[in-house]
């Protein structure tokens, strides 16, 4: 199974009242993230990370946040991201353009107007914006590819490219 996430911001007490999280303190918005990330990712999955692991947190404790994670974790990196150990890792990118299932999406941190074959029925996956569930939705009122993968317009948990695919009836 292939998985896509973003903005997690583990350890960022603030994100807690910025992005309006239902966690009354951070080491409980901590648990639900990574016990919400393993429940759906699972030993032999890919889970493609679009940025933002962490903020605000010293770099050894968020490698083991990190290595307590399921899955064959690809990195994205954001705007918050540090130095984490690179063992942790199948890879680490800026930008990336896969294929999934049968969908040619393409991957980063940061929201694209245009991405590669935008106009030929590719997927742009992102994170940053921390927007809720009517972002996803406008876009594909709006006929455009483009998804928020981030906890917050997910329901603080990781997607699914079948997710992404059904959501666009592609």
């Amino acid at each position: 199974m292939i998985w896509f996430t973003s903005d997690l911001h583990l350890g960022h007490r603030a994100a807690i009242s910025m992005c309006e999280r239902p966690f009354e303190t951070v080491e409980e918005m901590n648990e639900t993230l990574i016990n919400n990330f393993n429940s759906c990712v699972k030993k032999n999955d890919t889970v493609y990370i679009l940025g933002d692991i962490a903020h605000r947190t010293p770099t050894d404790v968020v490698n083991q946040w990190i290595a307590g994670m399921n899955g064959k974790k690809i990195l994205c990196k954001g705007n918050h991201d540090k130095r984490y150990d690179k063992e942790l890792f199948e890879r680490i990118f800026d930008f990336l353009e896969i294929s999934a299932n049968g969908a040619n999406v393409s991957l980063m941190h940061y929201p694209m107007m245009e991405w590669p074959k935008s106009y030929h029925g590719s997927l742009h996956l992102h994170g940053h914006i921390h927007s809720k569930g009517d972002y996803n939705l406008q876009q594909k009122e709006e006929g455009i590819l483009r998804y928020d993968v981030g906890v917050d317009a997910n329901g603080y948990y990781p997607v699914s490219i079948e997710q992404v695919k059904e959501f666009f009836s592609i």
